[in-house]
C-alpha cells in the first residue's frame, strides 16, 4: 500500500491513490466502521482502467486516520435511544472532511462514490459542498429517515455488541456479519474477507471504538431528507435487493429525495461488494460519470 497522510482542520485522514493524477479524479467513500481498505485494489484499478485517478480513503474514527478516543463511545442503550447528545461529531463533519481531503489533493472537484454510511457522506458532500461533486454514485444507503432502510432484527446484535477484543475474535465476527448480511446471488470468498477483518485489526480497527462514534454520529444527523432533495450533482442509486443492513426502501427513499436521480436495484446484491458485482458496478459508474456535460468535465 501507498499510504499517504493529509491534515485536515482536527483529524489526518489517511488516504491512497490509484492512476494518473491528471485523470479525472473520483472519490471512494466507505461505510460504518469499515476501512478505506475495503475498496479493493483491483476494483480501483478497474476503475482506473475506465479513465479515473481514485482516490480511497479511512474516515475519521477508523483504520490509519484519526481516532478521537479521548472521546467516550456511546453507549447500547444511547444508541437505541438515538440520544444526539452521545455523538462527538456529525455527518456533516465527515462530509467536510471529505472536502478538505480533496482540497489537501488540489482537486477542485471528483465524481464522488459512496457506499453504505459513506453514500451518507457522499450525499451530505453533495450538498454541503455542491462545488466539489461532480456526480454523486450512493451505494446501499439511505436518508437516515426512520422506517426507511431500517436493517433486519437479525442485524441489531452485532451493532450492539462489544468490540472484539483479539485479531480471531474480530476475523470471526466478520465472516458471521457477513453470512447474515453478504450477497445471495453472488460468491463469497471468506478467505478474502478474513483477511480484510485481519488486516483492518492490524491497521487500527482493533480499537473498534470509532464505530460506536461513527454510528452516534449518523443517528446524530437524523433525517437528511429535505437536506438531500436540494442536491443538484447528477446522481445515480445502486442498492441490492437482498440488503439486509440498510434494507432497499433506504435506496428507494434516496432516489425519491433527490430530483432526476437514477435507481438500479441488483438482484442478490446483499450489504456487501462482490467480486461478482464489480464489472456491473464500474460500468454503471463510468456511464453515470460520462453523462456529465463534456463543459463540465473538462471545467474540473
Amino acid at each position: 500500500m501507498n499510504e499517504q497522510f493529509c491534515k485536515v482542520r482536527d483529524v489526518e485522514l489517511c488516504y491512497e491513490t490509484f492512476g494518473d493524477p491528471a485523470a479525472t479524479p473520483l472519490l471512494l467513500v466507505m461505510g460504518l466502521g469499515t476501512q478505506m481498505i475495503a475498496w479493493r485494489p483491483d476494483f480501483c484499478r478497474m476503475l482506473v482502467d475506465r479513465g479515473f485517478f481514485v482516490i480511497r480513503y479511512d474516515n475519521r474514527d477508523i483504520g490509519r486516520s484519526t481516532h478521537l478516543n479521548d472521546v467516550r463511545p456511546p453507549t447500547p442503550l444511547q444508541l437505541l435511544r438515538r440520544d444526539r447528545r452521545a455523538a462527538a461529531y456529525t455527518l456533516d463533519d465527515m462530509a467536510d472532511d471529505a472536502a478538505g481531503l480533496l482540497d489537501c489533493l488540489g482537486i477542485d472537484a471528483a465524481h464522488v462514490v459512496g457506499a453504505s454510511m459513506g453514500g451518507m457522506i457522499a450525499q451530505v458532500l453533495a450538498g454541503r459542498h455542491p462545488e466539489k461533486v461532480l456526480t454523486l454514485t450512493s451505494i446501499m444507503s439511505s436518508t437516515g429517515a426512520r422506517f426507511k432502510g431500517e436493517p433486519a432484527l437479525k442485524v441489531y446484535p452485532f451493532l450492539l455488541a462489544k468490540r472484539p477484543a483479539t485479531k480471531q475474535e474480530a476475523v470471526d465476527r466478520a465472516i458471521k456479519l457477513w453470512r447474515v448480511v453478504g450477497s445471495t446471488g453472488f460468491e463469497r470468498d471468506e478467505d478474502e474477507l478474513a483477511e480484510m477483518a485481519g488486516t483492518s485489526f492490524d491497521r487500527g480497527g482493533g480499537d473498534g471504538s470509532g464505530t460506536g462514534r461513527q454510528l452516534a454520529a449518523m443517528l446524530a444527523t437524523g433525517d437528511r431528507t429535505a437536506a438531500i432533495r436540494n442536491i443538484k450533482a447528477p446522481t445515480l442509486v445502486i442498492h441490492g435487493t437482498v440488503d439486509k443492513l440498510v434494507r432497499p426502501s433506504g435506496g428507494r427513499a434516496t432516489a425519491k429525495a433527490i430530483r432526476g436521480s437514477r435507481l438500479v436495484l441488483i438482484d442478490g446484491m446483499g450489504h456487501d461488494l462482490p467480486r461478482g458485482v464489480w464489472p456491473r458496478l464500474v460500468e454503471l459508474i463510468a456511464e453515470h460519470a460520462a453523462r456529465l456535460p463534456r463543459g463540465e468535465r473538462a471545467a474540473a
